[in-house]
């Protein structure tokens, strides 16, 4: 099968909501990654009313879902640099109201992706995992 419909499955892992409270943030769903070769998480963020407000994505892996720890860069595909939003002047599709992506290729089985702000913030974020590279495919559409 060479399209990606049947080669992906998909989840949300943190439902549309405020960022909420400086440095809390959202905490991502754990997502288990078996039978599938990598992960590439989708984060949206809305309309973004400070200018020195930070939006930083954190990924985190694991064995087993009790022990998630930071994820080596090697295992990331782009950065959490990148897929985060910097402070600045609020410019729609690059600063504010933008949909970034960060790709996670290690080798453990449990992976998550957070999301927190430097500001306590009503902006709107959402995550959404898509797993690819099945073992086997086509992969059921639910």
């Amino acid at each position: 099968m060479h399209d990606l419909h049947n080669n992906i499955d998909a989840t949300v892992v943190v439902t549309p909501v405020a960022v909420g409270t400086t440095g809390t943030g959202q905490t991502g769903g754990i997502i288990d990654t078996q039978g599938y070769g990598a992960v590439e998480f989708i984060i949206g963020v809305g309309a973004i009313t400070a200018t020195d407000a930070v939006f930083t994505v954190v990924i985190l892996d694991g064995d087993v879902t009790g022990t998630l720890a930071s994820v080596a860069d090697a295992d990331l595909l782009g950065t959490e640099l990148l897929a985060g939003v910097v402070a600045a002047v609020r410019v729609d599709g690059s600063t504010e109201k933008v949909v970034k992506r960060i790709g996670y290729k290690g080798v453990k089985r449990f992976v998550q992706a957070n999301i927190s702000s430097t500001v306590t913030a009503g902006t709107p974020v959402s995550i959404s995992a898509v797993l690819h590279s099945p073992n086997v495919a086509p992969v059921a559409n639910p």
